[in-house]
């Protein structure tokens, strides 16, 4: 079998290890970088780079706002 990828935390880029039972945060390595995740969604850190065109919504994203 070949190795397996070694994943990262989004965050600080710490290698997680294999097991989900050694990191109960995963994707990130800590409560820490879970945290600076929410708030980098909460502050608008992150964002979509282009706003949507109306002709790129499906039928389904508009029955979602009536």
């Amino acid at each position: 079998m070949g190795s397996a990828v070694q994943l990262h935390c989004p965050i600080c880029q710490a290698a997680l290890p294999d097991s989900t039972e050694e990191l109960p945060f995963r994707p990130f390595c800590s409560q820490r970088c879970k945290l600076v995740d929410l708030h980098n969604w909460l502050s608008g850190a992150y964002r979509i780079s282009t706003p949507l065109d109306p002709g790129e919504l499906g039928e389904d994203d508009f029955k979602l706002r009536s």
